[in-house]
This record gives structure tokens, C-alpha cells and sequence, in this order.
């Protein structure tokens, strides 16, 4: 073996067992917890939908409260009805704030909260995010796992003909979003990215729509509030 040989080997096993561990740790220490939780939704049929990207810690009531604070609107329940209004008005340009959304699952169930904020005057394109309480707790918190994506269209479905929004493939962007609107809307007590959450750094959701990420997972512990209102009286609370 030569010099050259050996000492490429020794930096080799210093950098495989001893630096890679190292870093591998620091970056789960503040949340370890959360290195246990959920990559991907799925959809009814069990296909891979959007990934996870943003985690927030906190009740459900300051939950909702930050996200409305920071200029999120809750979803509308996905119905008939609601899916009807949604192609009218994208048909017809008309803005509507709080448009359903599909229905995603983790946990074996759909989501428990959705929040939207519409661009333009159309439901056609809009920032919005799922998010699912686990059932377990960090630091004592609650802990709500969320998708953050950026809908570029409405269509149909390929997975069941119904009326659907299709994702942008940029879903980092959409996860900054709602840290920096958090922030902003003083609902952040603090805020970490756990890297290397996702190991899978590209894909499709169920509707064939590519997406990509850094792989990090978002994690904020909000603001606890004394006086926020009942939960139960944001429409899209967990039934």
C-alpha cells in the first residue's frame, strides 16, 4: 500500500465514522423526535403525494391563530358543492379565499387543518398547506407535520377524474413561505431546518406533478396564546 493509498484511506473512515455521524447528529439534536416522522402523504389509493416539509409545534388553537395572524385562510372541506364554485370561478376569474383542497393522508387519515392564500383573482393558482397533529408530542408540544405546496393550475385528476389543483415543482419555496409569514406575524418563537429529513429529493405526487426540495424539514414552535379562540369553530377542524 502507499502513502498516498493509506492516507486516503484514513481520511476515508474519518469522514464514514467519525465527521458524517457528527454532523448527522447536530443537525437532529435540536428535534430528534421529528427524524422519526412522516416523509411523504399519500393519497386515498395509497400513491405518494406531496412531501413533508414543515413541521410546527404548538395546540391546534395556536396553530390556527398563527397561520391567520400571518395571512393564511382556512380551507373549505372538499364537497360537491365547493368543487363546482371552485371550476366556476376559475372559469370566470372570480377570487375565493377559502377553496378546497384535495384530500391527502397521513396517519391513515386526511388532513386536520388546510390554509390557502389565493393569488390573483382566480383559485387557479394559490400558496397552500395540509397539516396532520401526531401523536406524539416534542418538548411537550404538540406537533403538526405539514406539505406546503404552490398549486399552477387547476385540472383533472389522473388518478380519479375529479377537479384538482397540480402542484409547482418548487416546494422549498412554498415551505420558506409560511416561516417568513410566521415570522413577520410575530407567531414564530423559534425556528430550525432539521437537514437531511428527506433522503428522496425528487418526485411525483398522485397527480404525476414533479416536485424537488434541499431536503429539509422546517421546524417552528409557535407562540403559545392564553385567550385564542375555540378550534373547533375554524370550519376545516378536525371532525
Amino acid at each position: 500500500m502507499t502513502p498516498n493509498t493509506g492516507g486516503l484511506l484514513l481520511m476515508y473512515f474519518a469522514a464514514a465514522y467519525l465527521v458524517v455521524p457528527l454532523l448527522w447528529r447536530a443537525d437532529t439534536k435540536r428535534h430528534p423526535g421529528l427524524s422519526d416522522g412522516p416523509r411523504l402523504a399519500q393519497t386515498a389509493n395509497h400513491i405518494p403525494g406531496d412531501p413533508v416539509n414543515i413541521a410546527l409545534e404548538g395546540s391546534e388553537a395556536d396553530l390556527i391563530r398563527a397561520m391567520t395572524a400571518a395571512g393564511w385562510h382556512p380551507a373549505d372541506p372538499i364537497t360537491f358543492r365547493s368543487s363546482v364554485r371552485i371550476a366556476v370561478d376559475s372559469v370566470f376569474h372570480r377570487p375565493d379565499d377559502d377553496a378546497p383542497v384535495s384530500d391527502l393522508f397521513l396517519f391513515g387519515r386526511k388532513q386536520d387543518l388546510a390554509f390557502e392564500q389565493p393569488v390573483g383573482g382566480s383559485p387557479r393558482q394559490r400558496h397552500h398547506v395540509r397539516f396532520w397533529r401526531w401523536d406524539k408530542l416534542e418538548d411537550g408540544r404538540p406537533v403538526w407535520f405539514g406539505s406546503a405546496t404552490y398549486d399552477e393550475r387547476v385540472g383533472l385528476s389522473r388518478e380519479t377524474g375529479q377537479i384538482t389543483h397540480h402542484i409547482g415543482p418548487d416546494v422549498d419555496a412554498e415551505r420558506d413561505r409560511i416561516v417568513a409569514d410566521l415570522q413577520k406575524a410575530g407567531q414564530a418563537q423559534e425556528t430550525d431546518y432539521m437537514d437531511h429529513f428527506h433522503q428522496q429529493l425528487e418526485g411525483k405526487n398522485g397527480g404525476g406533478d414533479p416536485w424537488r426540495t434541499d431536503g429539509r424539514l422546517a421546524v417552528t414552535i409557535l407562540v403559545t396564546h392564553t385567550n385564542t379562540p375555540a378550534a373547533a369553530t375554524i370550519k376545516q377542524a378536525t371532525p
